[in-house]
């Protein structure tokens, strides 16, 4: 398949025409950019290749790693997250999908570190400490089928039937069209998402359907499928069989990328998830 991405974004230029049912609209927040993207209707997602809901992505001017302003990025990712989650939730899970031995897979891992668990602290403590308004928020990163040799949605659903939490969050690594796209671009969506799905190795689908609660997803595409790539460069089809038919690239930079990439989902989720805890109380916290 030519031009696999991950994004709605890329999805919406490549499409030969863009039937009602699809509405797309942009906003700037100073130097970022969000494009809201809604999906009406089952004709609109066949012409998108993606379910029916909302899509929102935020673009950067540069590079994570090279912002300048990450805390505008993240107040502005925490609006757009609040925009998707269920009013006033109780409690929320947050999953961090990936392999954290492999770079570009572990986006979700890294995050996982980087959010404020509270599960734990009764209202009593939260009240001792000073945070009486104290969100439930608990955190997973199980890794990946071939590491549990248990499909990460088997555990999530064992995971959500024990703790029942009004949402879940998930966070995992994308795939991008452009590689103008990666470590740039932020999507959200209210969909869920399909682990493995970014290089080619769908596994079990995570959203409402198989969950039961509503499924939040997060992403920021971290590789480029050479096929993809190829064509996007040179307009140029190559052979099914040819040796770079299922490579994926990455930038060589993307240590870098991930923990910025980490960071920067992991704060705008503790801001959206904590908003009565102040953004620099919430970094020493974690």
């Amino acid at each position: 398949m030519f031009n696999r991405t991950d994004l709605a974004v890329e999805m919406l230029k490549d499409a030969p025409s863009i039937p009602k049912s699809i509405t797309n609209r942009e906003i700037s927040h100073g130097d970022i950019l969000v494009t809201h993207t809604e999906v009406c209707d089952n004709d609109g997602a066949a012409t998108l290749g993606k379910p029916i809901g909302s899509y929102i992505t935020v673009t950067l001017p540069h590079p994570i790693q090279n912002y300048a302003n990450p805390e505008d990025a993240e107040q502005v990712i925490a609006e757009q997250i609040n925009k998707l989650l269920p009013a006033s939730p109780k409690s929320v899970l947050v999953l961090g999908l990936g392999n954290r031995d492999i770079t570009p897979d572990a986006l979700g891992p890294k995050t996982a570190e980087c959010i404020l668990a509270t599960r734990h602290i009764s209202e009593s403590l939260a009240d001792e400490i000073g945070l009486s308004n104290l969100k439930s928020v608990a955190v997973i990163s199980p890794g990946v089928l071939g590491q549990t040799g248990i499909e990460t949605g088997e555990i999530l659903a064992a995971v959500v039937e024990r703790i029942k939490p009004s949402a879940v969050i998930v966070i995992d690594a994308l795939a991008a069209k452009s590689v103008k796209r990666l470590g740039v671009t932020v999507q959200l969506s209210n969909t869920g998402i399909t682990p493995g799905a970014g290089v080619g190795n769908a596994r079990q689908e995570i959203n409402k359907k198989t969950l039961g609660v509503p499924v939040i997803s997060i992403g920021i595409p971290t590789v480029v499928e050479a096929a993809t790539l190829i064509f996007d460069l040179t307009e140029q089809k190559h052979k099914k069989d040819s040796a770079y038919g299922k490579m994926i690239v990455t930038p060589r930079e993307i240590d870098t990328i991930i923990e910025h990439s980490a960071r920067l989902i992991g704060f705008s989720l503790n801001r959206a998830l904590q908003p009565e805890i102040d953004s620099e109380i919430l970094r020493v916290l974690v």
